[in-house]
């Protein structure tokens, strides 16, 4: 039978029981929509957290860390895991800093300053995080939703402000962006380098130039900084997030000539550990681009040193929401599975009001093939037909759910995230998947057709 022929016959025989085949098809385009809707609801969510994350640039950052070793590990492995235990952890320092700078795929590498100081704005005071901003910061997209501008140099006196933070500083009725301009006052602990002690060995020696301070003294520090911006507040959903979230930005050139007293400090001094210069708590290493953070990872383990990124998080979350997704289709696949039943019986019923003319094509030269394939069209259709009526019905509902979902934030002074989205490659499944489950549903009624006898059929009635 030709393919045209086939689609006349089919089209006809659609029509001819319109009202039957239009609620078969609806029932298809209902599982479809229920099924469009909750894995939109699922893609979006899942977006909505690769964008928090992508937005600071946190895919492509690596925090590299001292390795803390265990002395008291217990277990197999012999006698050289328990040498590697004892030995002590590599110091991150300067020389460390500029091995890593040239590894593959690295393109910054940052100090993490990070303190608690106290902000001081007349006549209130708040403790708070302060933490170093580096220059690249501008244009990785973490300060989104900032008014004002960024640090106009690197070493410049200035202070970007969380929304948070400016709200308890100030008075009732003013708003955060009114800090914009003023100074504000910061006092943290400040470290202070102890003289060397002279060599008892050699009487009335003193100091000499390049010799290492025995340790440092702790003294209060206080210092001015001119607000130049302001984040948005937590409930916008914007600003720096992960590694140097925090109250207070300071530039990061800047906030490293304070000498402020961080825990890895006291830490060095108890250890005694030597290192080349200045020493580090953290390093926050930028890689070329998300796919080189593995191989950056790997390479500073070697090196001895502790490497974490948000990378080694998102495989769980995307587990996560492969599983969360797979169940979602679940569901939404069981309105299908039911429409597809639907299906069945109208192509059997079809087949009862139709035994004669399955007979007259028989008797003019059909063959069993041709039969199945006219009711595998008719199921095709349907299923096309609904798969296409269906994503827009999903469409619809999810849509609906989104605007409902940001109403009832609004409400609650909370800005509303894009929870839903719909990908082209959700589009195209739908449909293909609405064709697939009806062409699955006419197999019996295809096969029972194609068995039916010519002379039986036609002394039919």
């Amino acid at each position: 039978m030709k393919f045209t022929d086939l689609t006349e016959l089919a089209a006809r025989n659609l029509r001819e029981a319109i009202l039957r085949n239009s609620l078969t098809t609806l029932g298809i385009a209902v599982g479809v929509a229920s099924l469009v809707a909750l894995l939109s609801l699922g893609v979006g969510l899942q977006q909505l957290v690769n964008r928090s994350v992508a937005r600071a640039g946190l895919f492509d950052t690596v925090s590299v860390r001292p390795r803390q070793s265990n002395p008291f590990r217990s277990g197999g492995g012999g006698q050289r895991r328990a040498t590697e235990d004892v030995q002590a952890p590599r110091v991150l320092d300067d020389a460390a800093r500029r091995e890593i700078s040239l590894l593959p795929n690295v393109i910054e590498v940052d100090p993490e300053i990070r303190f608690t100081a106290e902000a001081h704005i007349e006549p209130r005071s708040q403790l708070t995080l302060v933490a170093g901003m580096p220059p690249s910061s501008e244009s990785s997209g973490s300060l989104e939703g900032l008014t004002g501008h960024f640090f106009s140099a690197p070493n410049a006196e200035e202070a970007i402000i969380q929304g948070d933070l400016a709200k308890r500083l100030l008075d009732d009725g003013k708003t955060p962006e009114s800090l914009l301009g003023q100074e504000i006052a910061l006092r943290f602990a400040q470290r202070q380098a102890l003289p060397a002690a002279p060599d008892p060995t050699q009487p009335g020696s003193a100091v000499g130039p390049d010799e290492e301070a025995m340790g440092f003294s702790i003294i209060p520090g206080e210092k001015n900084f001119r607000v130049v911006g302001v984040l948005p507040t937590s409930d916008s959903g914007n600003g720096p997030v992960g590694f140097n979230a925090a109250g207070i930005y300071l530039p990061l050139a800047m906030a490293e000539s304070l000498e402020v007293v961080q825990g890895s400090d006291l830490r060095d001094v108890a250890r005694a550990a030597s290192g080349e210069g200045r020493r580090y708590a953290a390093l926050n290493v930028r890689a070329s681009s998300p796919a080189g953070v593995a191989q950056v990872e790997s390479a500073v383990r070697g090196m001895g040193f502790a490497a974490f990124s948000l990378i080694d998080v998102t495989r769980n979350l995307r587990t996560f929401f492969a599983i969360f997704d797979l169940f979602l289709g679940i569901f939404g696949s069981l309105a299908l599975a039911v429409a597809s039943l639907g299906i069945i019986n109208t192509l059997v019923m079809a087949i009862l009001e139709r035994r004669r003319e399955i007979g007259v094509l028989k008797a003019l030269g059909a063959a069993d093939r041709d039969v199945r394939q006219l009711f595998f069209a008719e199921a095709g259709v349907m299923g096309l037909v609904g798969g296409a009526f269906g994503v827009l019905m999903g469409w619809g509902i999810g849509r609906a759910i989104h605007f409902g979902t940001a109403v009832y934030l609004k409400r609650q002074n909370l800005t509303p995230p894009n929870i839903w989205s719909v990908p082209w490659w959700l589009v195209l499944g739908a449909v293909a998947f609405a064709v697939l489950v009806s062409l699955v549903s006419g197999i019996y009624p295809a096969s029972r057709a194609a068995r039916l006898d010519p002379v039986e059929a036609l002394r039919y009635e």
